[in-house]
């Protein structure tokens, strides 16, 4: 059998992997859109390398858009294969597909505003809500350690890595020619003591290892820190200076993750009365999943829900769906605090936020996950920076700049490698090294060789690989 490597290769989004059986199955791991390229975004993500209609099975290891936004559009492009992940994915995909969808027709209708007015070519959005919507149908669910057969001769189990809700390592099982052969897709692996998630779980051994590296070369503040520094930068921000705090977040899990933290600050009185601002109509609806899908997340919530039903609401909180209200919060004058989507700054209302606070000393901008190296949310981080391009548009950079990595959803070098530990490393015919930046993913390899694993790959894209007897043989 064949795997190529499609996209997330030397870099963090874009995820797709593409097995091919001797017998001519085609699976699909991941399908993900690429984020933060700048004008290579778009070709990028029209460009698959592969026919959507002849895939038989897309696998989703989570619902992150650079693991799953181009469902949609393999969908309109004639896709009808089985779509497998957790229910929780699914449920997640739902909406952030539909908001994925929403978001590109309405910066295509800017764009050919502006090029009918310049007489420029104008543009079609990759997809639509319409595909969002029905590319639903295709989904097929399964739990976690439970085994079940997509056909005769390929099996997969589904093992909780913690990194997102119903976030799962996917573990297939081969059958070629009587021989079953192994394959570990980890998707993204979360931190070992999440606030809401369970630890990542111990996967069976396998021959071939796909991982992700994103924090490959970095050692994260410790998860329990993360209480501390947010409520120091709260007080900091809305106490000692009146300002607001701006907290660019994924909608989908860290917005989950920090309301849950201020709702344990605010039932331990540790939290200043101010209101807290949820701008986002796509993390609304991620927290109703959250609170529909509570067995996947860990004991320690569970409990907490005995006596607080909702862990992620309290008397300061707003939710705000409507455009009006959401533009409104620029005249709000008193302390407070702001999450918004999307955690890197390159869409949403956030960036009208930021666009609105950042030239102001009072302010702080938060920044609590990963930001991809071109992105808004990374350039904004720069030391020194006295101007930022916002919208076209140079402000001046005047707010605090601040940064929780104890909130990352990924974990750092040393749990993942604790993660792998369930692993026999003179067992694995070869691991492939994806989801990272190329320097980073060349210190991980060194810490994974260090540890005692060996045949390590980092591929480039459209790389193909033969999974033979020894070691994978480059095509």
């Amino acid at each position: 059998m064949q795997i190529e490597f499609l996209g997330a290769t030397r870099e963090v989004t874009g995820s797709k992997f593409l097995i091919t059986t001797k017998g001519g199955k085609r699976i699909l791991l991941d399908c993900g859109m690429y984020q933060g390229k700048g004008l290579e975004t778009d070709e990028l993500n029209r460009n698959l390398g592969f026919d959507p209609k002849e895939i038989d099975f897309l696998i989703l290891s989570h619902a992150h858009i650079d693991h799953s936004g181009l469902v949609p559009y393999i969908y309109k492009l004639g896709f009808r294969g089985s779509i497998i992940s957790t229910s929780a994915t699914r449920s997640l995909c739902q909406y952030m597909l539909i908001d994925s969808a929403f978001i590109q027709e309405s910066d295509t209708s800017r764009y050919n505003k502006k090029a009918i007015q310049q007489r420029l070519q104008t543009a079609s959005p990759l997809y639509t809500e319409e595909d969002a919507r029905k590319c639903m149908g295709l989904f097929i669910t399964s739990e976690f350690n439970h085994k079940f057969y997509i056909n005769d001769n390929i099996a997969v189990c589904f093992y909780t890595t913690g990194h997102m809700l119903g976030a799962a390592c996917t573990y297939l099982e081969i059958k070629e020619n009587g021989k079953i052969t192994r394959i570990a897709y980890t998707g993204d692996i979360g931190r070992q003591h999440s606030y809401l998630l369970p630890t990542p779980e111990n996967f069976p051994q396998c021959d071939y290892l796909i991982t992700e590296s994103t924090y490959g070369s970095r050692i994260h503040e410790p998860e329990e820190d993360a209480q501390n520094l947010l409520l120091q930068t709260v007080y900091n921000t809305c106490v000692e200076k009146r300002g607001k705090l701006i907290i660019p977040s994924f909608a989908v899990g860290r917005c989950q993750e920090i309301l849950y933290v201020l709702n344990q600050l605010y039932n331990e009185h540790k939290l200043p009365s101010i209101k807290v601002f949820v701008d986002s109509p796509l993390a609304i609806n991620a927290t109703g999943v959250f609170l529909a899908h509570t067995e996947y997340l860990n004991d320690n919530v569970r409990r907490t829900m005995l006596y607080d039903d909702d862990p992620f609401s309290f008397n300061n909180v707003t939710y705000i769906r409507d455009v009006e209200k959401s533009k409104a919060l620029n005249k709000y004058r008193k302390p407070c605090i702001i999450i918004s989507a999307s955690g890197m700054l390159e869409a949403g209302r956030v960036k009208h936020h930021v666009a609105n606070n950042i030239m102001k000393p009072q302010n702080t901008i938060l920044i609590v996950g990963y930001c991809s190296p071109t992105t808004l949310g990374a350039r904004i981080q720069e030391k020194g920076l006295r101007h930022i391009s916002i919208f076209g548009n140079q402000i001046a950079v005047r707010a605090d700049i601040k940064s929780i990595e104890a909130f990352s959803g990924h974990g750092d070098y040393r749990e993942m490698i604790k993660y792998l530990r369930c692993q026999d490393p003179d067992k694995i015919k070869n691991i492939f090294l994806v989801h990272g930046e190329y320097q980073t993913q060349l210190q991980y390899k060194q810490h994974l060789q260090e540890s005692g694993f060996r045949n390590i790959i980092i591929p480039e894209v459209k790389d193909k690989y033969v999974l033979q007897e020894q070691e994978a043989v480059r095509i």
